[in-house]
């Protein structure tokens, strides 16, 4: 700054406001952030059927899952959620906002410093409670507790919030068997635009994935968003023997053809793997084997349930 300038009382005071505004400037920088509080509605498209009813039996396409995720879901049975030990499980962070996963964020803000220490989401099904630290607290040690929304810390990416989840209890990675290990992490952007919100989520896991899975979930604001107080209490809803298990054993689960059978595409293909996740695949797709349709049954087919001939 020149010297006749500062000594020059009016442009000591314009020096000062410019160094002012400067400030202010890069407080603006700093905090340049989005504001994610609200009453979200959840927003389905293509994964309507996914979030809705449910994914098929047997339907991996998309998943890079090993050999040891593929006999999870081949062994495993939606029975499972008629033993009382299951039937209050809410679904863990990486699957939660799939659905119904219309959602409330909320801030903890300081009120001497204005700085934000935690954001929380509460989903509609099950309301599970999830904090994000944005304090800069350290992650806690490998062993201790894990639970079903991990240990998650944040950090502004430009106006992106960029998350970090660890410490989760085993999950799944779709609602058909397809697991997902206690020793996964997560790894999350929430990015808004106006009254949109976008959550891309990438899972890791060195048990079941061979590569990262990556999804996106989308919400609209919703002003008159409700939550609806979630309260479960485990009973005998099927009465099955003392000890039971839901279960199949390998090679017995007869579903397992019914997706590929119902949508005339090759069996081998839903099998998932991360080298059916690329185009090159759709070569290999093109020798391979088309199973028959079902037949419908007699009552399908006198109603005309299917469009498919008895």
């Amino acid at each position: 700054m020149q010297r006749g300038l500062w000594r020059n009382p009016a442009g000591r005071w314009a020096a000062i406001a410019l160094m002012g505004l400067g400030g202010w400037g890069v407080a603006a920088l700093a905090l340049a952030q989005m504001d994610l509080s609200g009453e979200w509605g959840q927003k389905m498209h293509q994964d309507a059927p996914e979030r809705g009813g449910g994914p098929d039996i047997g339907d991996y396409t998309g998943m890079p899952i090993n050999a040891a995720d593929r006999m999870r879901a081949d062994t495993w049975s939606s029975s499972k959620w008629e033993q009382p030990e299951h039937e209050c499980e809410p679904h863990p962070a990486d699957y939660a906002p799939r659905g119904p996963g219309s959602m409330r964020v909320w801030a903890d803000m300081d009120p001497h410093t204005m700085k934000i220490s935690a954001w929380h989401t509460e989903i509609m099904w099950m309301q599970p409670t999830r904090t994000i630290w944005m304090d800069g607290r350290p992650h806690p040690p490998d062993y201790a507790l894990h639970t079903w929304e991990g240990f998650s810390t944040g950090e502004w990416n430009a106006d992106m919030l960029e998350v970090h989840t660890d410490h989760l209890k085993e999950g799944w990675l779709r609602r058909n068997g397809l697991a997902r290990s206690e020793k996964a992490n997560l790894h999350e952007f929430f990015i808004r635009h106006d009254d949109y919100l976008t959550l891309v989520a990438i899972v890791h896991d060195p048990v079941y994935l061979t590569e990262p899975f990556i999804r996106s979930s989308e919400w609209a604001l919703d002003p008159g968003y409700h939550p609806i107080p979630s309260t479960c209490t485990p009973q005998l809803e099927v009465p099955h023997p003392k000890g039971w298990v839901a279960y199949h054993l390998p090679g017995q689960n007869h579903d397992l053809e019914e997706f590929a059978r119902n949508n005339g595409i090759p069996f081998a293909a839903t099998r998932g793997g991360a080298e059916a996740l690329y185009p090159e695949y759709q070569e290999q797709m093109s020798r391979m084997p088309v199973l028959p349709p079902l037949k419908a049954t007699q009552g399908e087919a006198a109603s005309g349930a299917t469009g498919q001939k008895p």
